[in-house]
């Protein structure tokens, strides 16, 4: 980055100079260009002159009133950029809504993701600050410093004069680096107005006066003759989320009203502000030695009204020091300046300052000996500053502190929502605030001067007496109380005593009560909640684990047994899913209350959660009497349950844990029985289990089998097997079913029967799923690629994954990923998945087979075996269960269930296969029962894909 600077008269020596130092070879350059006493066709002329020297450049000028004796001079400073390209734009501010639009448009057109620096210079604009947060909610990212010049002059950019609107300038690289310093040496002083009438930016009336006495008052007629110009160093100061605003006041009109520069609100607050130089001389001093610290190619500051006028002596030291870091640049003056950066708020500033560099300078600043010479005028004016700063804090101490005396008299009497009363010393009533009346029913005039003992129970009369004796001693009361209201009810008040003195002598007392009824319902109720089930009102998890601390203490004392049982309903989802859950909690009111008809003496029932229930038995814990009680407590659900004239039929699993036998302690009685209860679910419900160690080890087993089942898939654990389908009459191989494996390097070879159901259950068998399927169709492409062209896949899927939303889109996307043509692929379904959601499941198989892709009924026989629901279901293949095969040449009954199944299979058009064939004599029959398809050892075990494929490879 290069800066240059020229003071000139004419067109001659600004040509001379772009010449000398060969600025027409640069590609980017900004030119700043101030003109003094220069008319409209004059800028015109100037403006040619430059962009015919400078075509490249980007221009922003500003130029004064002409007058005909005066001496025209040209300040320009060029700055060159080596990586920072710099683009303008002038826009109209009544071709937008507000500024705030105007400032959106400008960062939508104007501002990139490298743009670091945006420069507005703005003329007659109504409100500079909404233009820029405007920009702002496009980009956080870029300094934004905004500038409104004063009246009379003229601003101008290579695209023209403005005349009123704004000329932004975007700065954009990745390279540039941009440091701003500015300052807000504004502080308040004297009391805060109230806006009490205002209509956008004029403002009429401040505490109910007009605006122009209250200026007139404070600041005097010469003020007021010397506006706009003196605004800025009397402004007021508005504060608005958090920030603090200048309030400039631009105009004075004939009804008394003020003109300011942004809109006001009613209700809102401001005061009048002062510069304090002694903290604005710190804070130049501050950002000289941040400067000094930092890379710096080139500086530019802007001054506002205050800084030109009685700051100017300090502004000229500070820019010296400035020179002798970087080139810096002061060529514009500016009524209004206003700064933001990132998050900041927008704030009026009295100066303007940012560095620019390009990348970082080997070179280091020099450092700069910072010492200001305050002028002898200036010491007066600091320590008036300093005056003014104290007077203004011993104001504001007094006016909040009379406020504050004021509202809290108001909150504690008139506006409190408590009662609040007074008493003479004889606890007569001397006042009672509005509440009082509203809530205990009785009007001012029926109370006053009657004795606060009338209104009370007479229980509560002696002890009221001593708290409002112990008042006027004084001591500080509180007590609980309850109130007759006039009308009967009885309401709990938490009642305040405190004495009333005057002088040094109490006259009476004042109290406070708040009404605490509702309070202390909820708070017995939420107590109740805390500890029993709403809906049962039996005792809950927290309850119930207090009952056995407390009794496994009790056992331990008396070296005697007690039992801990789980109670939990087999299947009672399906309740909810078919009548709703408010069914469902009416049906578990009904079974708690068939329990707790059963129950021995010494026993606790609770509601655990859902549908599971908890039991402490203390008395009668012996093995033998725990079994009779939990037989007793099934007996009891297992009756018939009737709603809505429809009879229900419920049964339930209960697990046991002993104590000592099973746990010390509570969580080690609860985690056993909890292990016990769900052994009776997995064993078909309706039945009682004790706990044993067997089954802690085989819950430990299941946990660690879970962990390692999770990164299976991702470790490439799982691979798959094919077992031939074959044709039962002819011999030939017409297709394979693929079967998962899973081969951990600790574990070994996991069973399907261990590891699938658990994938099941964790939902881990979704994902798995779909690699099953893409594996499967991928090989079976490859092998019919190998010559075996009408070879098919069964895929086996399970019930869980068949109900996603997503399912058929994961079998077209296995298709489209393997090439494999729909035919060829046959899924595999068990009756229980279809029959889950019947409808839906219709659905789905019908979109599979619109696909060209087979369906298949697996373990057919196992499940509900009833022949009316297959004429309804889309399905091309049944599979036998191999429960029917085992025993075909032995069993009579089962060749009489094949045939049958293959009968209905041809009427049906129907493909018949028969799972686990391992004799010639079962092979024989099938030939004979005309069954189309088999597999089983007998014909070919389950294989790896490179074993099928050297099989193949031989047999052709």
């Amino acid at each position: 980055m290069k800066a240059y600077r020229l003071v000139c008269n004419d067109a001659h020596e600004l040509t001379h100079f772009i010449e000398h130092h060969y600025l027409s070879q640069y590609d980017h350059i900004f030119v700043q260009l101030s003109i003094s006493m220069a008319p409209p066709f004059y800028i015109h002329d100037v403006l040619q002159q430059l962009h015919k020297k400078l075509p490249q450049a980007t221009i922003i000028g500003l130029a004064t009133d002409e007058r005909a004796d005066s001496h025209r001079e040209w300040m320009i400073s060029f700055t060159v950029f080596e990586r920072t390209t710099c683009q303008s734009l002038v826009l109209n501010e009544e071709e937008f809504d507000n500024g705030y639009e105007l400032g959106k448009y400008i960062a939508e057109t104007l501002v990139t993701e490298e743009t670091k620096l945006l420069l507005l210079f703005a003329q007659h604009l109504h409100d500079l600050p909404s233009v820029m947060s405007g920009v702002q909610s496009v980009s956080e990212k870029t300094v934004i410093i905004g500038g409104g010049i004063h009246e009379g002059e003229t601003l101008f950019s290579e695209q023209g004069i403005v005349t009123r609107g704004v000329i932004a300038v975007g700065f954009n690289s990745s390279y540039l680096r941009v440091h701003t310093y500015s300052s807000f040496p504004w502080k308040e002083v004297g009391i805060s107005f109230s806006v009490t009438k205002c209509n956008g930016d004029r403002l009429y009336e401040l505490n109910g006066k007009r605006a122009l006495t209250v200026l007139e008052r404070y600041l005097g007629k010469e003020f007021m003759e010397r506006i706009p110009h003196s605004a800025m160093e009397f402004p007021f100061i508005i504060k608005r989320h958090g920030y603090k605003e200048c309030l400039q006041v631009i105009n004075v009109y004939e009804d008394g009203s003020i003109q300011v520069n942004r809109h006001l609100h009613g209700g809102e607050h401001i005061q009048f502000s002062y510069v304090h130089i002694k903290e604005v001389l710190e804070r130049i001093t501050h950002d000289l030695r941040k400067i000094s610290k930092q890379p710096t190619e080139s500086i530019f500051l802007y001054s506002g009204t205050v800084a030109e006028g009685y700051l100017s002596p300090l502004m000229k030291q500070a820019v010296q020091a400035m020179e002798q870091i970087a080139p810096t640049f002061t060529l514009f003056p500016f009524q209004e300046i206003a700064v933001k950066y990132g998050r900041a708020n927008t704030s009026s500033t009295a100066f303007a300052l940012f560095t620019l560099s390009e990348g970082k300078r080997t070179e280091k600043n020099p450092i700069v000996p910072i010492h200001f010479h305050i002028p002898t005028v200036f010491q007066g004016l600091i320590t008036l500053a300093d005056l003014m700063d104290s007077s203004s804090r011993d104001v504001e101490r007094l006016h909040l502190s009379v406020e504050m005396a004021k509202q809290r008299y108001q909150s504690l009497f008139e506006h409190n929502t408590d009662i609040v009363y007074s008493t003479d010393l004889h606890g007569n009533f001397t006042s009672v605030n509005p509440a009082f009346e509203t809530i205990l029913g009785y009007t001012k005039d029926e109370i006053l001067y009657t004795n606060l003992l009338k209104y009370i129970h007479p229980k509560d009369v002696r002890r009221v007496s001593m708290h409002f004796y112990r008042a006027l001693r004084g001591k500080v009361q509180y007590y609980n109380l309850e109130i007759p209201t006039k009308s009967g009810e009885t309401l709990l008040f938490q009642i305040k005593n405190v004495p009333i003195i005057v002088n040094g002598e109490k006259i009476g007392v004042y109290s406070i009560g708040r009404d605490i009824t509702e309070q202390k319902r909820a708070e017995e109720k939420i107590a109740y909640l805390a500890y029993y089930d709403i809906d049962t009102n039996l005792p809950n998890r927290v309850k119930f684990m207090e009952f056995i601390d407390e009794h496994i203490e009790r056992a331990k004392r008396k070296k005697q047994p007690i039992a801990v049982l789980f109670i939990d309903m087999d299947r009672f989802k399906m309740i909810n899913d078919s009548i709703g859950h408010y069914a469902g909690d009416e049906i578990l009111k009904q079974l708690a209350q068939r329990i707790q008809t059963v129950l021995p003496t010494g026993a606790y029932l609770g509601r655990f959660h859902g549908d599971k229930f908890s039991m402490l038995l203390t008395k009668q814990a012996e093995p033998e009497k725990v079994v009779e009680t939990a037989r007793r407590i099934l007996q009891a659900i297992a009756k018939p349950i009737v709603y809505e004239n429809k009879e229900l039929f419920i049964t339930a699993s209960i697990g046991i844990s002993l104590y000592p036998t099973n746990g010390v302690d509570k969580h080690s009685l609860l985690k056993n029985a909890d292990a016990a209860v769900n052994r009776a679910k997995q064993g078909g419900g309706n039945r009682i289990e004790f706990y044993s160690t067997e089954m802690n080890e085989q819950t430990l087993y299941r946990l660690e089998l879970e962990g390692y089942l999770r990164k299976a898939l991702e470790k490439r654990e799982f691979f798959l097997c094919y077992q031939p389908l074959v044709d039962v009459q002819t011999g030939t191989i017409i297709g394979n079913e693929a079967l998962l494996r899973w081969r951990h390097p600790k574990l070994g070879l996991v069973k399907p029967d261990e590891f699938i159901p658990l994938a099941e259950e964790t939902g881990i068998i979704h994902e798995v799923g779909r690699w099953v399927l893409v594996t499967a169709c991928k090989q079976t492409k490859q092998w019919q690629q190998f010559g075996l062209h009408p070879l098919t896949i069964s895929v086996n899927v399970s019930a869980s994954q068949f109900q996603q939303p997503d399912f058929v889109d994961d079998v077209k996307r296995a298709l489209s990923q393997s090439g494999l043509e729909p035919h060829y692929l046959n899924l595999e379904l068990t009756e229980s998945s279809m029959l889950r959601n019947v409808h839906y499941s219709t659905q789905v198989m019908k979109e599979l087979q619109q696909l060209g892709v087979g369906i298949s009924i697996d373990d057919f026989g196992t499940g509900y075996s009833s022949f009316s629901y297959l004429k309804n279901l889309p399905i091309n293949v049944l599979k036998i269960d191999r429960s029917f095969i085992e025993q075909l040449h032995k069993n009579a009954s089962d060749i009489a269930i094949v045939k049958a199944i293959v009968t209905m299979g041809y009427g049906l058009g129907i493909k018949i296969v028969a799972e686990g064939v391992e004799t010639e004599e079962q092979v024989e029959l099938l030939k004979a029962l005309r069954c189309h398809y088999a597999q089983g050892y007998v014909f070919y075990q389950p294989v790896t894909a490179e074993e099928f494929t050297k099989y193949i490879a031989v047999s052709h």
